[in-house]
């Protein structure tokens, strides 16, 4: 006999999807999946990788990425026996800079403990520094072929709609009821857990999409209870997201024809072990940031003019940098700018592919009009430790 459920509004759902049902779901995804290159591996290293590089970033962008780290750090012993200056480095650009400590902590985790290899049970994968309960479910049934359940923002969407579940599936008991209905599925269907899990997630990405899902194309159409109620549309419902917090900051690029002056964020800081040109929260009257950061840095302020300013949008917060640039002289050395830096140092143009930099960066360069001297981020080259 089916099972119906109530919604929260105290109408019968109707009949909601069998997994027998879902089957159609695991032969669609053999036939119509994206040719990814961590779908062509069975290395629980490369597919933990690649998972931890795709938590809330695009496909499209993590492939260079995923492909450039693992040909310089194959193995969970390579990745180990790396400085966290060179994972950083590999990681610029990606964003979400701590999935790179915690996959680099991770990392000499297992060496410790494990043989240099992931662990196959969930649990001891769940103990892993930055595994939480999703990665561990993707590793364990896409490397391991264990029955282990995942839900990420395209598997709570696909979840949502097919049972027409009518609360927010980011949080309280709308998650708790899409990830009982995974582990439901996954315990359930005949199909291998890995496929199926990765059937659901390409369905959410390439089908069942958040504004206009083409449910015309859809495997599981028939049984899918928010299209017969007329909500495929409607469904999920999210709490919408409070706008970000919005930053203020001056940078200083001081430059000659072949160098620039950069300096390293505490690891505590946002951007915590990355490169960047000097900085500084930008309070109170209208160029004082700048005059205190020139003061720090020994500069005479006359010798600099405001060049523009660069936004960049994080998840929390948006970040607006005027940018300022002056010569970079010819001195040996140079004090810290603030608090908020632990190292610095005068970088050649041709060699900075090789420090961690967020992509902010990149913006603030460009627009002091260093953008076309910068060395090509895809040949970038490892340096072999710390100035």
């Amino acid at each position: 006999m089916r099972e119906t459920k109530q919604n929260s509004l105290g109408r019968g759902e109707g009949p909601v999807p069998e997994p027998g049902e879902l089957a159609p779901l695991v032969a669609w995804y053999r036939e119509r999946r994206r040719d990814l290159p961590w779908r062509r591996t069975r290395d629980p290293y490369a597919i933990w990788l690649s998972e931890t590089m795709l938590q809330q970033t695009r496909v499209e962008t993590v492939i260079p990425y995923y492909e450039r780290f693992l040909a310089q750090m194959p193995t969970v012993s390579s990745l180990a026996e790396a400085t966290e200056d060179q994972v950083l480095t590999l990681w610029s650009g990606l964003g979400y800079y701590r999935r790179a400590r915690m996959l680099h902590a991770a990392a000499r985790h297992m060496v410790r403990e494990h043989d240099a290899r992931l662990p196959e049970a969930p649990m001891q994968l769940r103990a892993l520094p930055g595994v939480g309960r999703y990665t561990a479910g993707a590793v364990a049934s896409i490397a391991f072929g264990k029955r282990e359940a995942l839900v990420d923002g395209n598997v709570a969407r696909v979840i949502a709609r097919l049972f027409a579940i009518r609360g927010d599936v980011k949080a309280g008991k709308g998650s708790a009821r899409v990830w009982a209905i995974a582990e439901r599925l996954v315990g359930e269907v005949l199909e291998p857990p890995g496929d199926w899990n990765q059937a659901l997630m390409e369905l959410g990405a390439t089908v069942c999409a958040p504004r206009d899902p083409s449910c015309e194309a859809c495997p599981v159409a028939s049984p899918c209870r928010a299209r017969a109620l007329g909500l495929e549309r409607q469904l999920p419902m999210i709490t919408p997201k409070r706008p970000p917090v919005e930053m203020r900051r001056v940078a200083l690029v001081l430059a000659s024809e072949s160098s620039v002056l950069l300096a390293r964020r505490r690891k505590e800081a946002l951007f915590g072990g990355l490169w960047e040109p000097p900085a500084a929260d930008e309070t109170g009257e209208p160029g004082a940031a700048l005059a205190r950061l020139a003061k720090r840095l020994g500069v005479e302020s006359r010798a600099l003019h405001a060049v523009g300013e660069v936004e960049h949008v994080l998840t929390h917060r948006r970040m607006r940098v005027a940018v300022a640039s002056g010569p970079l002289g010819r001195r040996r050395r140079w004090p810290l700018p603030s608090e908020e830096y632990d190292a610095i140092e005068v970088v050649p143009l041709r060699r900075i592919s090789g420090y961690a930099r967020a992509s902010l960066v990149g913006k603030v360069l460009g627009m002091a009009g260093l953008a076309r001297r910068l060395a090509k981020p895809a040949r970038a080259g490892l340096r072999s430790g710390l100035p």
